[in-house]
């Protein structure tokens, strides 16, 4: 099974190349309360310091086994740079947004990129890490940094009530938004690239059919992730919580290497609507199974997936901090027996 180093197959994988084995891998947050208490770095120190940051996403590859390394491991780094308040959490509680910038429509025309966008307190951490995580493994480990998207920090700089109204009563405010929130995603994701990351995941649930309509997505959403694709440089993942199955088909089409879905979306299905255009990457349950199960569960489930033609076995969301090690551990386990038949 050393065909091909992790980073390799990883990018195979996203190329829809021939491989020996299903990579193992997270794109999505991988901290969790066993690792840091192996490693030291523990939440909330390991958000805001770069070298606690980069040895606990060292942790997910050399003690839980993916196949890659991610980080960060929370969702307000572009929204606290660019205006939000923010909760610094606990060691099982992410950071969280307690106050946001846009509570009026008029406030949105005040949202611009700073020109020190990449030199925040909070890019500038994840970006320190990613280089730091790059020297250690780049090599032969793939590095992932995850960005919000335009359509989740829109959610967070409005908060999730103007977000969803406007949307129905004036898009056109939701839209002035996100563009400029996109631009933000490009500079930043860019920046990481530059310093060493080798893919990108966009995390964009606010942008699924469980929240805005398939109609509001290709209007307003799926332009800027085009553009995003475009101006990129790098491999480029979305992900996307709930049951994104109605967005597929455009999803495709927009120019990511990869889709990470929740385990609401069936993979055998997905597989068909998205055919060879995209890679799909998932989708253990985090929370039904990964948290709460035992490993002969993970073992069925991630099984299953492998069946249903999984590109990429993965966890289908971020773990919750609590999430046993053996469980984790438990993913590569069923892929190295899958392909031992």
């Amino acid at each position: 099974m050393n065909k091909f180093t992790l980073r390799e197959r990883f990018e195979k994988a996203l190329k829809g190349e021939a491989l020996d084995i299903v990579p193992v891998c997270s794109v999505t947050q991988t901290g969790t309360v066993e690792l840091m208490e192996m490693t030291g770095a523990y939440w909330p120190q390991a958000h805001y310091n770069a070298e606690k940051m980069a040895a606990l996403a060292l942790a997910g590859y050399e003690i839980a086994g993916f196949e890659n390394v991610r980080c960060p491991f929370d969702i307000t780094v572009l929204a606290e740079t660019l205006g939000c308040t923010v909760d610094e959490g606990s060691i099982d509680i992410q950071p969280y947004i307690t106050d946001f910038p846009c509570k009026k429509k008029k406030d949105v025309r005040d949202i611009t990129v700073p020109d020190s966008l990449l030199e925040s307190r909070r890019t500038s951490v994840v970006l320190d890490a990613v280089e730091i995580l790059n020297e250690k493994v780049g090599e032969t480990v793939s590095v992932v940094a995850g960005v919000v998207g335009p359509a989740g920090l829109a959610s967070i700089l409005a908060g999730m009530e103007n977000y969803l109204r406007w949307f129905v009563t004036n898009p056109d405010v939701v839209e002035e938004l996100m563009g400029v929130l996109i631009d933000a995603c490009i500079e930043y994701a860019n920046g990481l690239l530059e310093r060493g990351a080798h893919a990108i995941t966009l995390i964009d649930s606010e942008a699924g059919p469980d929240i805005i309509s398939p109609q509001m997505f290709e209007t307003s959403v799926f332009p800027l992730y085009r553009k995003f694709c475009r101006e990129v440089k790098g491999f480029k993942v979305l992900h996307m919580c709930g049951d994104a199955t109605a967005v597929l088909d455009p999803l495709a089409d927009a120019g990511f290497d990869g889709i990470s879905i929740e385990e609401k979306v069936d993979v055998s299905s997905a597989k068909r609507i998205t055919g060879d255009r995209v890679r799909l990457i998932g989708n253990v349950s985090p929370s039904d199974t990964l948290l709460i199960k035992g490993t002969e569960a993970v073992l069925i489930e991630a099984t299953a997936c492998l069946e249903d033609g999984i590109d990429i076995l993965a966890p289908g969301c971020g773990l919750a901090p609590h999430t046993p090690l053996e469980n984790i551990k438990a993913l590569v386990r069923a892929r190295d027996n899958y392909f031992s038949q």
